[in-house]
Order: structure tokens, then C-alpha cells, then sequence
């Protein structure tokens, strides 16, 4: 094959696009041929294999930049801390993983310990004129000082920190806050984000415990009540009681140039256990994930460009065209439309209804005791239990807004997909990327349920799935959807599925050299490469990967503590000449079951479990 020289310049048109593996079995005509094509290379590094790198987070791996065929320049990627949650920045007081009540003071717990969270996750690095700013997620509360697991959630919070730039491109924490959610009623679970077209903040919220009532069964609304209770107790302090359907909601960070922030909860997307939700690049169509059992996939489609507080909500259904029982699920898709509203409409919704307001229901009590289920719907929505409901008059737009994934299943929508976490964009391609950390549960085969959208077999390791987006789309009654990125089919590439192994030395059980349990991902359009960092509990050590969607490449590029979760992925392709990929890691030393217990000694005795980082991964030069 000829190979034609290739100029710096022409990278902006091609894409970089970063190939290769540390495990060195890719075909080297292949390699070279994805090189000829894309610019750029990523030089893979191994798994860690001794008890140092085992401990620590880092990157060995390299960005290779060819300006020819033949020629390239080398750039070592490294990872940097930029500060730890038990680290206090600027003139902040506190540690950056302090927790606080509605007054913004600290929380402290039984011992009379500050309340430090060990779960770093998600990042937005934001240039606003000129000045860098830096909104970062809590996730949630891991253990307490004494080393003894939290026995319930705690009230969250986000962070803002000032970042310096040096020549070289060193990013440094220099002033920090904690943003204050007392205007929105207070936080719960801030989970995975993204930063949208206008240069904001979007944090997920999920709601995993203040979702469930009596009709899921009497152990789920149990934690939603001990759920309830730890928001009115830690954060109200019994001023108020907390209101379940104040929770579970995409929230928006606009940063000043002068450090201050306006925060909304953006009510009209919709209540769910939101992972994270990506808006494309109209401004107006955003896709975002639902994480849990039995879950769904939404599209919310805003009715102004730049603006979240007013819109169309829709569920996905799909249709599997590939046999039952197939690795991964493959098929069309279409929407049903839930219903419109604005972010008044549902706030006014959610302060003044209960669930029972919603629904008649059955309990599972009350069905097994032989009550007629006549008129009422049977589903599987958020748990494995079945849920006999029925619509109350006059509450579509509440169900759609507050109840959206039971209303969903309702209405015929998918509510089969399970652990469905970070939501990527290929604008160019129209692609988009969603990631299953563990196929299982809802996306097995059910014949005992008259409803069954997706039958395939379980893989521990998981699955990253890609999207083909169209525009001129109807949803399933049959009105346009007014979105040019609506998902019409599904598919996962071979190269984003991972492998089931026994158990090896280390206590891996999928294998080390293929991504397992994909949980965030960012997508670089100049790079031409997908970023997917792992939560995994069938990896002892969890890793960042880079997948060049037109190669197919996979390289390792990053391995974060063991025990500990890759969080907070962002890529900026260019910040003043440089190119970073904000990476954060979580709950160190939170081992898997098979990690063998001589390990577990060993590393436990290197690793602080108290601290977690935020960073990220550098050494690149901007991409234009």
C-alpha cells in the first residue's frame, strides 16, 4: 500500500485517531494501514504488574503523532493529581471531599469526624474568558473514619476549582468551593457529567434509593425510606422532610469569569438514576442513561437551542433483530413520546404530588393474596419485581416527568437494559456510544414475562453499544420528532465487548487486555477515539482505554489504584496548545470478591482508602 505524506495541517481534516495495544498482537500491516489513515497512534502500556504500580494511578502509554507516513513524534502521556479529597485548596477550609447540610456546614459522623467522600467522579474542565474552572462531582460517601461502611447515602455535593495553566501545559488547583445546593433542594449521588455545546456543566443525579415505594415491594421502600431519611436528618437537620421527587435530575453549572456559578436542577429531562446525560450539537437533543436494573433509554429534545428548562421527553423501544440468545443485542429502534413540559410544570408537580396521587397500585402482597388485577399494567421497571399499576385521571404529564421509566414500560417503551452508564457522541459519524457495564438480569432471555425486548446472554464483563443517529424520524404514534440525532438501530462493536475468564493470579475474571465493565465514556471527533474508563469488579485493577472507532484499535492507556473505579473521563482536545483527558479514580481498595486475599493484604497496606483522586492524563499537544 502507497502511503501518502501526511502534513500537521491535514491532522485538523483527517482526525487523530490513537491505535495500537499493549499487548502487542495487533497486525502490523493492519497498524500501519490505521496509521496511513488517522495521524496519530496510542502506544499501549501494560497491565501493572508489580505491587508499586498496583497502588498507584499512572500512564505509561504514548501518543504518537506522525507528520508523514514514515515520520512521527513521541509524547509520553503521564497522569497528574491534581488534588485529593482529603487535600484542602486555596483558601477553601475544608477538605475537597467534605460533605455539608443545607447550610452549607460541614457534616460530621458518629464520631465526630469530618464526613469526607471517597468518590471522585465526574469533570467539566470549562475556559471561561480566558480563565479555567474546573466543576467536578461527590458521588457518594464510601466509608466512615473508623473504616466501618456507611450505613446509608449521604447529601452530596459538587466542586469548583480554580486551575492554572503553566507554558508547559501543567494544570494546577489553585482556589476552590463547594457549590451550594440548598437553592435546588440538595444533591443525591452526583454521578457521571458532560459539558454541553454552551460551555456548561451537566451532572447527572442518581436517584437510586428515593425512586422505590410500597409498590416494588416492602424492602425497596425501606431504603427509599432510610433514603429520605438521611436527606431530612444530615441535611435538612429536621427543618423540613425531604420530598423523593425533588431527586434524580440533570443539573446545570454556568461558571462565571469571576468564580460565581448559576445552578439549576433541570426538572423537564425528567426523574431517573441519570448516569449522565450528552447534548448533541444543535443544542437541543440530548441522550442520557439510565443506570440500575430493568432501565431505559430517553431522549429529551429542548424546545430552544442552549436551553434544558422546556421540552419533549421520549423513551426508546427496541426491536432485536439478531437471534435470541446472541452475545450482544442487535436491532432497531424506535420513541415514544412521554409527553412536553417545562421546568416550572414539573417542579410544581413534584412539590405538590405523591406517588399515590399518580397511581392505583397493587403491592405484591396484595397480587399474591389472589386481588384482581383486572385494569391494571404489569411491568418491570427499575427492579426485577413485577409492579401492577394503573394511571390515575389527569396524570399523564406527572407520570412522564416524575415516574418516567415506570410510565415508560407502561406505555410499551424498552425498560430492559441493565447498568446502563456513560452516553458518547461522534457528531461526524452520527454515532452514538452507550455503555452496559454487565449484561444481565432485564437483557436475559424471559419467557416466564409477556414482555421481552431484549433476550441475550449474560456477560459479566459487559458491553459498550454504538447508536446510528438520522434525522426525519417519527416517534411511535407517528409525529415528527424535531431532532436531526435520533437513534434508529443498535449494534456492539466486537472490540468494545468484554471477555469472561476464570479467575487468574491476580483475581481477574475478565480478561485484563479487553475493556470490562465500560462506565464513563467521552468521545474526542478529533482524535477519532473513544475514551471508556472501567468500574469493574472482575478487574483488580481498573483501566482508561482508547478505541479508534475507524481502526478498531484498542490501547491501554491508564491503570488507576486497585480496588478503585475510573471516573470523571473528559476530553479537551485543545486548552491553550494542549490536549488533556481529565480522569479522577474512587473508593481505593474496594476489592473484588476474587481478588486473593494475600494481595488484598498487600495492597491494603500501600493503599489509603481514606483519599481519592482528581486529575488527569497529559502530555499532548492541542489538536486544532
Amino acid at each position: 500500500m502507497k502511503k501518502k505524506w501526511i502534513s500537521l495541517a491535514a491532522v485538523a481534516v483527517l482526525g487523530l485517531g490513537f491505535v495500537g495495544c499493549g499487548t502487542n498482537d495487533e497486525d502490523a500491516v493492519a497498524v500501519q494501514e490505521a496509521v496511513a489513515a488517522t495521524a496519530v497512534e496510542f502506544i499501549g502500556m501494560e497491565a501493572p504488574s508489580n505491587i508499586a504500580d498496583m497502588s498507584r494511578s499512572f500512564s505509561t502509554a504514548k501518543a504518537r503523532v506522525y507528520t508523514s507516513a514514515t515520520e512521527y513524534k513521541d509524547y509520553p502521556l503521564e497522569y497528574t493529581t491534581l488534588f485529593g479529597v482529603k487535600d484542602k485548596v486555596g483558601t477553601n477550609p475544608n477538605a475537597a471531599g467534605q460533605l455539608y447540610n443545607y447550610k452549607m456546614e460541614p457534616l460530621m459522623d458518629k464520631d465526630g469526624a469530618p464526613v469526607i467522600a471517597e468518590t471522585p467522579d465526574a469533570n467539566s474542565l470549562l475556559n471561561v474568558d480566558g480563565k479555567l474552572f474546573m466543576v467536578s462531582h461527590l458521588e457518594y460517601d464510601w466509608i466512615l473514619a473508623d473504616g466501618s461502611k456507611a450505613p446509608s447515602r449521604m447529601p452530596m455535593n459538587m466542586l469548583l476549582t480554580n486551575i492554572e495553566q503553566a507554558a508547559d501545559g501543567k494544570l494546577k488547583a489553585v482556589e476552590q468551593k463547594a457549590i451550594d445546593h440548598s437553592s435546588v433542594e440538595g444533591g443525591w449521588i452526583f454521578c457521571f457529567g458532560s459539558q454541553t455545546p454552551w460551555n456548561t456543566h451537566l451532572g447527572g443525579e442518581e436517584d437510586y434509593d428515593l425512586y422505590y415505594t410500597d409498590a416494588s415491594g416492602t424492602k425497596n421502600a425501606g431504603t427509599a425510606a432510610k433514603g429520605i431519611t438521611a436527606m431530612t436528618e444530615l441535611y435538612w437537620e429536621n427543618t423540613k422532610t425531604a420530598n423523593p421527587y425533588h431527586y434524580g435530575y440533570n443539573q446545570e453549572v454556568e461558571v462565571k469569569a469571576d468564580g460565581s456559578y448559576v445552578l439549576n436542577k433541570r426538572y423537564a429531562m425528567g426523574k431517573g438514576t441519570w448516569e449522565m446525560a450528552k447534548v448533541f450539537g444543535d443544542g437541543k437533543t440530548a441522550l442520557y442513561g439510565d443506570d440500575g436494573t430493568n432501565v431505559f433509554l430517553v431522549m429529551f429534545v429542548a424546545d430552544a437551542v442552549n436551553d434544558l428548562s422546556a421540552g419533549t421527553l421520549y423513551a426508546q423501544k427496541f426491536t432485536q433483530t439478531n437471534a435470541d440468545g446472541s452475545t450482544t443485542a442487535e436491532g432497531t429502534m424506535s420513541w415514544v413520546k412521554l409527553g412536553h413540559a417545562t421546568e416550572a410544570e414539573v417542579k410544581t408537580l413534584a412539590d405538590t404530588l405523591t406517588f399515590a396521587d399518580i397511581f392505583d397500585y397493587l403491592t405484591p402482597t396484595e397480587v399474591s393474596e389472589g386481588a384482581d388485577t383486572t385494569g391494571y399494567t404489569i411491568i418491570k421497571a427499575g427492579h426485577t419485581g413485577k409492579e401492577y399499576l394503573k394511571l390515575k385521571a389527569g396524570m399523564e404529564k406527572a407520570a412522564a416527568f416524575l415516574e418516567p421509566r415506570r410510565y415508560a414500560s407502561m406505555l410499551g417503551a424498552t425498560t430492559e437494559w441493565n447498568k446502563m452508564e456513560g452516553i458518547a457522541i461522534d457528531e461526524a459519524s452520527k454515532k452514538a456510544y452507550m455503555a452496559i457495564s454487565y449484561q444481565d438480569k432485564g437483557m436475559l432471555q424471559d419467557d416466564s414475562f409477556a414482555t421481552d425486548h431484549i433476550r441475550v446472554v449474560k456477560n459479566n464483563c459487559g458491553a459498550t453499544y454504538e447508536i446510528t443517529l438520522a434525522s426525519d424520524q417519527n416517534d411511535t404514534d407517528g409525529n415528527a420528532i424535531d431532532s436531526e440525532y435520533v437513534g434508529v438501530s443498535i449494534m456492539a462493536p466486537v472490540g468494545l465487548v468484554g471477555e469472561e475468564i476464570a479467575a487468574d493470579a491476580v483475581g481477574n475474571t475478565c480478561n485484563p487486555n479487553k475493556i470490562a465493565n465500560t462506565d464513563n465514556i467521552a468521545f474526542s471527533e478529533k482524535m477519532r477515539t473513544l475514551f471508556v474508563g472501567e468500574d469493574s469488579g472482575t478487574h483488580t485493577n481498573n483501566f482508561v482505554w482508547a478505541y479508534n472507532v475507524d481502526s478498531k484499535k484498542l490501547s491501554r492507556i491508564a491503570s488507576v489504584v486497585a480496588g478503585g473505579e475510573s471516573t470523571g473521563l473528559q476530553v479537551v482536545d485543545n486548552m491553550n496548545g494542549h490536549s488533556y483527558i481529565m480522569s479522577n479514580s474512587q473508593h481505593h481498595a474496594d476489592f473484588t470478591g476474587t481478588t486473593p486475599a494475600d494481595l488484598k493484604a498487600v495492597l491494603g497496606a500501600q493503599i489509603d482508602k481514606y483519599d481519592a483522586n482528581f486529575g488527569y492524563i497529559g502530555g499532548m499537544p492541542g489538536l486544532k
